[in-house]
């Protein structure tokens, strides 16, 4: 099979959707023309040009950085359709209507060329009736292709074939939309919403219908249906409102005017709920609208009421007692709640007996196996675990019983029975559908492994379903060379070794400290490389603030110095390590997880990655390097033009490290220095590592030698006396607190090198000491205490 080249792609329709998907293509560095039609006034293709400044606007933003939103080409279908011949891959995104897309099928298919792959981005329709709009010639090269809103941050991506389509589209297309645009791919049949919609539709309505029988408010609902239960944090009237309540409204029609009774034995429940049709009918549209099921008035959230037609107080939390009982294992939390006596516990049960109940009867039409559905609410809807993994863990045949004796008594939204393999065979005897073999398939009538394509190769360890006990574990595969309780060094080749931080949220405890030191040492005398890598997100939070805290109430500011200067050293041992030392970054790179991938020689991290210098908001400065690494790296930026003013190539660092201001993805935080033009961005997040361990050996095959240490140029007593005159401005104007002043007044003198002058050239450890000296003194202030522990108790910082 000759390789698929995804050199431009199309997109057709400037809507939302399209525009929103024409921006991951821009991020993920894939050339994109969008289409829309011809505008009345102006420019041609004003329509695009619109919906690509509005890109610009939106939040969360859909592109890594706003100006990329530029590099989207604008164009019409009245003079533009022959820049179609140059491209790849052709993807249809406009409005739901199938007469709509046939007539631009017509139009567009005489332009599109002969390699194309060509897929429609429908949530629901046909993708065979669409197929039958096109020419013979493009029906093999035809599928669907079903994106979640919005495209950058959702992991799902439905692919969906024709009868017509050729096996090897779907194979190219996966490995495209895996590799090239970091989603997770599962392949529906072609029925009505495919697989992720088909069950979360379904889901939401019976939830909204359980809501209704047991009382619950919205609010309440939501506080259920959040995270407590493993789902998104939105909850379902709040993800409701996300999507768009027309958007779900056109959905739930989907499924009304392509099922029935016969095909469908829950069609009776697929009745546009009174309270969606009601908001629907007063323009109520969710968030676009900004009324929904909820509405936010100044700070307080308001939640829609049926009865008055109007807005009335929300925040209403259910009871604790129910919060515990979702804390319990799966084998109790569930006959727990089907026996609660309040309704909030009783709700939950209906619920979550509904979706096994339904993901059951429809597993073998919609899908493959078990393995997309779970993953298709996992990657659509944000679920920690799909409805048939959260089944298997409670016990099989336990919650089977009690699903069936709950059809039996008339209690269910279906009286249709489980199907006879839930009880009998081999799901019966493994106690699931999700074993070591693969995954059940009722059409097949056995557990289907997952397919295997090259792309997947890249993923060393994907991620994987409750049961899937073959794939390996990071935690314990390949060769272990020293493990401790905070940090494990292994390797999987006997070529690069692997250190793998252990702690909660992967701080850097002294134990950690010791560890990485250690298998640098390691790395040096036995192995080609090292790879820095921790599995699960976050890459690292930084300091260990609880470790931290005792040894300053026992020894004061010496020991916390102690430390300080033993974190240094191990940054300074990783940069100048004599074999290349990779960060491979997953999640959060904060404070001094930021400085260990700073200091490492490469970064590769994925798209989704949130780096930055974040210690001014426990009241701290950067005392790991992080403030060294901003003057070293502007002094290098000097070196490479033709200016001798050290200060322009120092503002960006130091605003961003004194505001504590974060790149919120990989291409963001190249832009503010924590990435270099170097590094590598991986779009998908289980890539990361196999593309570290590559990167790494092909430094080592290359030669790579360690820099050599070098005294470098600081701005000196008049750059910092040019920041402080900025930052007396901003504290007076009420912008910064009195103590955010003293803090950045701190990092000013730190990156311009103290009082010395301009020009002058320092060594690494001078400013290191400058960092350590800062840092002692600000964590034995009362404010710098009130900071940390808020943020401990909180999460959040505190400004005071």
């Amino acid at each position: 099979m000759s390789r698929f080249n995804v050199k431009k792609v199309a997109v057709l329709g400037a809507g939302v959707m399209g525009a929103q998907i024409a921006a991951h293509l821009v991020n993920v560095k894939v050339p994109v023309i969008l289409f829309d039609l011809p505008a009345k006034e102006g420019s041609k293709s004003g329509i695009a040009e619109r919906a690509i400044a509005n890109l610009k606007k939106l939040k969360p933003s859909p592109i890594g950085v706003a100006e990329d939103a530029d590099l989207i080409q604008a164009a019409n279908y009245e003079e533009h359709l022959k820049l179609l011949k140059g491209c790849d891959l052709v993807i249809e995104a406009i409005a739901e209507r199938m007469d709509w897309k046939l007539d631009l099928y017509t139009k567009v298919a005489p332009f599109i060329a002969k390699h194309a792959l060509v897929a429609s981005n429908t949530s629901g329709l046909s993708i065979t009736k669409l197929s039958e709009a096109l020419p013979d010639a493009i029906k093999p090269r035809f599928c669907g292709i079903h994106f979640f809103n919005p495209p950058r941050y959702m992991p799902l991506v439905e692919l969906i074939n024709t009868p017509t389509t050729r096996p090897e589209v779907l194979d190219q297309l996966e490995a495209f939309v895996t590799s090239g645009l970091g989603k997770g791919v599962v392949r529906a049949h072609d029925t009505p919403n495919f697989i992720a919609n088909r069950i979360g539709i379904a889901g939401m309505l019976s939830t909204m219908k359980q809501a209704e029988n047991f009382g619950l408010t919205f609010d309440v609902v939501d506080d259920l249906t959040g995270k407590k239960l493993g789902r998104a944090s939105s909850g379902t009237f709040r993800t409701a409102d996300v999507v768009g309540l027309d958007t779900m409204a056109h959905v739930i029609k989907t499924l009304q005017d392509n099922l029935s009774p016969e095909t469908d034995p829950f069609y009776g429940n697929f009745g546009t709920p009174a309270v969606l049709q009601k908001l629907l009918d007063l323009g109520h549209l969710g968030q676009k609208a900004k009324k929904g099921f909820y509405q936010k008035v100044g700070r307080e959230v308001l939640q829609f009421e049926l009865d008055s037609e109007d807005y009335v107080p929300g925040g209403q939390k259910a009871d604790e007692v129910y919060g515990r009982m979702l804390k319990k294992p799966a084998a109790e939390r569930l006959p727990l709640l089907r026996n609660a006596e309040g309704a909030p516990g009783q709700f939950l049960w209906a619920i979550l007996r509904d979706s096994f109940h339904y993901a059951a009867i429809h597993l073998e039409t919609i899908a493959e196996s078990a393995r997309d559905v779970d993953q298709a609410m996992r990657w659509g809807f944000g679920m920690k675990q799909g409805p048939f993994e959260l089944w298997q863990e409670a016990g099989w045949l336990q919650v089977a019983t009690m699903i069936q004796e709950d059809i039996d008594a008339g209690k269910a939204l279906s009286t249709a029975p489980l199907p006879r393999w839930v009880f009998e065979g081999p799901v019966a005897q493994a106690g699931g559908v999700h074993t070591a073999q693969g995954s059940w398939s009722p059409a097949q009538k056995k557990f289907v492994a997952r397919r295997v394509l090259p792309v997947y190769e890249r993923q060393i360890f994907p991620e994987k379903l409750l049961g899937e006990d073959s794939l390996p574990d990071w935690k314990t595969a390949g060769t272990t060379i020293a493990e401790t309780k905070a940090l494990r060094t292994w390797t999987l080749d006997g070529q690069v070794l692997i250190a793998s931080i252990k702690n909660k949220m992967h701080a850097i405890s002294p134990e950690v400290m010791e560890g990485l030191v250690e298998a640098v040492e390691t790395a040096e005398s036995d192995f080609e490389a090292m790879v820095i890598w921790s599995g699960d997100a976050p890459f690292s939070v930084g300091a260990d603030l609880e470790a931290t805290m005792p040894a300053f109430v026992i020894g004061g500011a010496d020991a916390i110095e102690s430390i300080e200067a033993e974190l240094q050293n191990m940054m300074l041992r990783i940069r100048y390590a004599q074999v290349p030392v990779v960060a491979a970054i997953h999640g959060m790179a904060l404070g001094g997880g930021c400085e260990l991938a700073v200091y490492s020689a490469r970064r590769v991290a994925h798209m989704e990655s949130y780096i930055g210098l974040v210690e001014v908001g426990v009241g701290l400065i950067p005392g790991a390097g992080g403030l060294t690494y901003v003057a070293r790296r502007a002094a290098e930026n000097m070196a490479q033009s033709t200016s001798k003013d050290v200060l322009p190539f120092l503002t960006e660092g130091f605003t961003s490290a004194a505001m504590a201001k974060v790149g919120t993805s990989a291409i963001e935080s190249r832009k503010l220095g924590y990435l270099l033009d170097s590094d590598l961005i991986v779009p998908h997040k289980d890539e990361v590592l196999f593309t570290a361990i590559n990167e790494a050996r092909s430094m080592a095959a290359g030669g790579w030698r360690a820099p050599l240490k070098r005294l470098f140029p600081v701005a000196g007593r008049s750059g910092m006396a040019t920041i402080k005159a900025q930052l007396v401005n901003m504290r007076d104007g009420g912008f910064i607190s009195a103590y955010d002043f003293k803090i950045a007044s701190m990092i000013a003198e730190i990156v311009c090198g103290g009082d010395v002058d301009a020009g002058s050239l320092v060594t690494e450890e001078y400013l290191l000491a400058l960092e350590r000296k800062a840092f002692c003194h600000l964590i034995g202030q009362p404010k710098t205490h009130e900071r940390i522990l808020g943020m401990l108790n909180t999460g959040k910082p505190v400004r005071n």
